[in-house]
Protein backbone atom coordinates (compact mmCIF):
# COMPACT_ATOMS: atom_id res chain seq x y z
CA UNK A 1 0.00 0.00 0.00
CA UNK A 2 3.00 2.27 0.52
CA UNK A 3 4.49 1.27 -2.28
CA UNK A 4 1.80 1.56 -4.52
CA UNK A 5 -0.62 4.23 -2.98
CA UNK A 6 -2.76 4.56 -5.96
CA UNK A 7 -3.60 0.37 -6.07
CA UNK A 8 -6.09 -1.10 -3.22
CA UNK A 9 -4.40 -3.72 -1.31
CA UNK A 10 -6.75 -6.66 0.03
CA UNK A 11 -4.87 -8.28 3.74
CA UNK A 12 -6.59 -11.68 4.82
CA UNK A 13 -5.09 -12.83 7.77
CA UNK A 14 -6.93 -14.88 10.87
CA UNK A 15 -7.39 -13.44 14.50
CA UNK A 16 -4.08 -15.07 15.77
CA UNK A 17 -1.62 -13.10 13.41
CA UNK A 18 -3.48 -10.10 13.24
CA UNK A 19 -2.88 -9.60 16.97
CA UNK A 20 0.72 -9.74 16.54
CA UNK A 21 0.59 -7.18 13.66
CA UNK A 22 -2.42 -4.97 15.08
CA UNK A 23 -0.52 -1.64 14.72
CA UNK A 24 -0.68 -2.01 11.90
CA UNK A 25 -4.13 -0.73 11.27
CA UNK A 26 -2.85 2.53 12.86
CA UNK A 27 -0.42 3.03 10.62
CA UNK A 28 -3.35 2.33 8.34
CA UNK A 29 -5.35 5.08 9.44
CA UNK A 30 -2.44 7.60 9.93
CA UNK A 31 -1.33 7.20 6.74
CA UNK A 32 -4.72 6.81 4.67
CA UNK A 33 -3.69 3.68 3.28
CA UNK A 34 -5.78 1.74 0.57
CA UNK A 35 -6.10 -1.55 2.54
CA UNK A 36 -8.62 -3.73 3.00
CA UNK A 37 -7.84 -5.79 5.94
CA UNK A 38 -10.50 -9.35 6.09
CA UNK A 39 -10.04 -10.78 9.41
CA UNK A 40 -10.81 -14.44 9.72
CA UNK A 41 -12.25 -14.64 12.97
CA UNK A 42 -11.73 -17.95 14.13
CA UNK A 43 -10.87 -17.39 18.06
CA UNK A 44 -7.61 -19.39 17.93
CA UNK A 45 -3.85 -19.59 17.18
CA UNK A 46 -4.24 -21.76 14.49
CA UNK A 47 -0.54 -22.09 13.79
CA UNK A 48 0.03 -23.48 17.65
CA UNK A 49 -2.09 -25.91 16.65
CA UNK A 50 0.06 -27.05 13.74
CA UNK A 51 3.05 -26.42 15.52
CA UNK A 52 1.84 -28.73 18.47
CA UNK A 53 1.11 -31.44 16.01
CA UNK A 54 4.10 -31.15 14.83
CA UNK A 55 5.99 -31.91 18.22
CA UNK A 56 3.47 -34.36 19.34
CA UNK A 57 2.23 -32.21 21.84
CA UNK A 58 -1.30 -33.12 22.86
CA UNK A 59 -3.86 -30.60 21.18
CA UNK A 60 -6.70 -31.37 23.48
CA UNK A 61 -7.41 -30.99 27.15
CA UNK A 62 -7.31 -27.47 29.17
CA UNK A 63 -3.96 -26.56 28.92
CA UNK A 64 -4.14 -26.69 24.77
CA UNK A 65 -7.06 -25.27 24.59
CA UNK A 66 -5.79 -22.18 26.71
CA UNK A 67 -2.63 -22.07 25.31
CA UNK A 68 -4.49 -22.04 21.78
CA UNK A 69 -8.09 -19.99 22.24
CA UNK A 70 -8.27 -16.20 21.83
CA UNK A 71 -12.15 -17.07 23.00
CA UNK A 72 -11.22 -15.40 26.57
CA UNK A 73 -12.46 -12.79 26.21
CA UNK A 74 -13.25 -12.44 22.70
CA UNK A 75 -11.70 -10.46 20.46
CA UNK A 76 -14.09 -7.60 19.09
CA UNK A 77 -11.67 -6.36 15.55
CA UNK A 78 -14.77 -3.67 15.59
CA UNK A 79 -13.64 -1.93 18.38
CA UNK A 80 -9.86 -2.36 17.77
CA UNK A 81 -9.88 -0.67 14.18
CA UNK A 82 -12.39 1.97 15.06
CA UNK A 83 -10.27 2.71 18.27
CA UNK A 84 -7.26 3.23 15.69
CA UNK A 85 -9.43 4.92 12.89
CA UNK A 86 -10.15 2.34 10.83
CA UNK A 87 -14.01 1.60 9.37
CA UNK A 88 -14.65 -1.83 10.29
CA UNK A 89 -17.58 -4.14 10.12
CA UNK A 90 -18.33 -7.61 11.26
CA UNK A 91 -20.09 -10.27 9.11
CA UNK A 92 -21.25 -13.37 9.57
CA UNK A 93 -22.33 -14.81 6.12
CA UNK A 94 -20.57 -15.13 2.88
CA UNK A 95 -22.78 -12.78 1.47
CA UNK A 96 -22.44 -10.19 4.27
CA UNK A 97 -18.84 -10.70 3.56
CA UNK A 98 -18.98 -10.17 -0.12
CA UNK A 99 -21.28 -7.17 0.28
CA UNK A 100 -18.73 -5.29 2.87
CA UNK A 101 -15.98 -6.17 0.59
CA UNK A 102 -17.23 -4.76 -2.15
CA UNK A 103 -17.92 -1.45 -0.55
CA UNK A 104 -14.32 -1.68 1.18
CA UNK A 105 -12.79 -1.75 -2.63
CA UNK A 106 -14.65 1.72 -3.22
CA UNK A 107 -13.09 3.43 -0.23
CA UNK A 108 -9.74 5.84 -0.28
CA UNK A 109 -9.13 4.64 3.16
CA UNK A 110 -8.39 2.26 5.57
CA UNK A 111 -11.42 -0.61 5.89
CA UNK A 112 -11.48 -3.40 8.08
CA UNK A 113 -14.19 -6.44 8.30
CA UNK A 114 -14.11 -9.60 10.78
CA UNK A 115 -15.53 -12.38 9.51
CA UNK A 116 -17.16 -14.22 12.03
CA UNK A 117 -17.36 -17.46 9.66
Amino acid sequence: AVACPNARVINFQADGSGMYTLQALWTMARSQLKVTVIIAANSKYQILKLEQAKQNLPLKGTAASELTGLGKPEIDWVHLATGMGVEAVSVDTAEGLVKQLRHGLTLDEPFLIQANF
